[in-house]
């Protein structure tokens, strides 16, 4: 695969909900490097509901701005599936506006390889989802290379968030 993928089919579904429901989403990101944000804010419109987008790609990066609990990174390592949900909930209070969170945050971590990272197998992927209610994070086994793992990572949370919109009508 190459950089210059098709765009994700959910994407303009989800910037198109967003928008009717008048909320945001912010974006925090480790191995997809960027590739979430940049997917949403290709669909017109986007800057509606896009806050914006961290790539927490290094470790330390990922309690310093996003809040992850220290201990845990120490204890777990970066591939875990709290780590997913407290980068969710740390980057909604990041992408605050006049102290107002993203309705929304979701968030990515794992591994796409070549090597396994953190005693966790290549593919081995978290993504989480947070909200004022509370963050969830979902575990994912994605097969391929490095390319098609952080590609299928996104397209797999894009399309649990609509899932997840959806499921709240």
């Amino acid at each position: 695969m190459t950089d210059a993928q098709p765009p994700v089919p959910v994407a303009p579904g989800l910037i198109a909900e967003l928008t009717a429901r008048g909320e945001t989403v912010a974006v925090a990101e480790s191995l997809t490097g960027g590739l979430v944000v940049a997917t949403l804010v290709g669909v017109p419109g986007a800057s509606a509901v896009v806050r914006g987008g961290v790539v927490a790609y290094a470790t330390p990066i990922k309690h310093e701005l996003l809040d992850v609990a220290a201990d845990l990174l120490a204890s777990n390592g970066a591939v875990d599936p709290e780590v997913a949900r407290q980068m969710a909930s740390g980057v909604r209070i990041a992408m605050s506006i006049d102290g107002e969170p993203a309705t929304w945050g979701i968030s990515t971590t794992g591994v796409a390889g070549p090597d396994p990272q953190d005693g966790k197998a290549v593919g081995t992927v978290y993504v989480g989802i947070a909200s004022a209610d509370g963050a969830t994070a979902y575990e994912l086994h994605l097969d391929g290379d490095r390319d098609a793992i952080r590609h299928a990572t996104v397209s797999e949370l894009l399309a649990r968030m609509s899932s997840t919109i959806r499921a709240r009508e």
